[in-house]
């Protein structure tokens, strides 16, 4: 078990899941997210990317509710900062939630839009953020969009995903079978832990897909940081 990674589908993969599950969903993400540290990975990269850099823009990739772009746009509001933010989500009831969840953020705009679609491939950023986003993909399909957002950031590319570790599995299944109130979290969350990485698989992704340059650390609690 967890030897490899595990291509068992996620009932977030179901692009039609709509109703009040998102928002009980995508809360209760939210709060792990913040507790186990896993939103200040991103946010630490981010700041590192805006040194010197006023005006940006950076597309979050599997934005769910758009709660880590208002943590980067508080920071930035108190910083001098002023950069703008595309939430991006293949499924329109995210999309929908997230706007209303981020509505005191004018910075902060969305599209419900594929990845793959080559509206998507046109567009130009500076960053491309994902967190907890990339595991929802094969290794195959990660080389050709690591290329891929390579050349849609001018600036870099920020991947905050989970590491695939026995600890980790049964933690997360602990915890959320005793503390969590929604099916979509307790089915998930140790369905992505299965999905998650070991450092060679990302080193291997990243060699196919031509980068270089790269830098990637664990980060607690079991995730890796990959700038590149």
């Amino acid at each position: 078990m967890l030897k490899n990674r595990s291509e068992e589908l996620e009932i977030m993969d179901d692009l039609n899941i709509s109703g009040p599950v998102i928002a009980q969903t995508l809360q209760e993400l939210n709060t792990i997210n913040k507790r186990l540290g896993g939103n200040q990975i991103s946010i630490s990269a981010y700041k590192e990317f805006l040194e010197g850099n006023e005006s940006i823009t950076l597309a979050d990739l599997g934005c769910g509710g758009g709660d880590i772009m208002v943590e980067m746009a508080r920071w930035s509001r108190k910083s001098g900062l002023k950069p703008s933010f595309v939430g991006i989500d293949a499924n329109p009831h995210i999309v929908e939630y997230a706007k209303d969840n981020t509505k005191e953020y004018p910075e902060i705009k969305y599209q419900s839009i594929n990845i793959f679609s080559e509206k998507f491939k046109k567009q130009r950023f500076d960053i491309i953020h994902c967190c907890l986003f990339v595991h929802h993909f094969s290794t195959i399909e990660l080389v050709s969009l690591f290329k891929q957002f390579k050349s849609q950031a001018s600036k870099g590319v920020i991947i905050n995903d989970l590491h695939r570790h026995p600890l980790a599995y049964w933690s997360i299944l602990l915890l959320t079978s005793l503390f969590s109130k929604s099916t979509m979290v307790k089915n998930d969350a140790s369905v992505s832990v299965a999905r998650g990485f070991k450092k060679s698989e990302l080193i291997e992704i990243l060699n196919k897909a031509g980068i270089k340059k790269y830098q990637l650390s664990w980060k607690w609690a079991f995730r890796w940081k990959l700038v590149f």
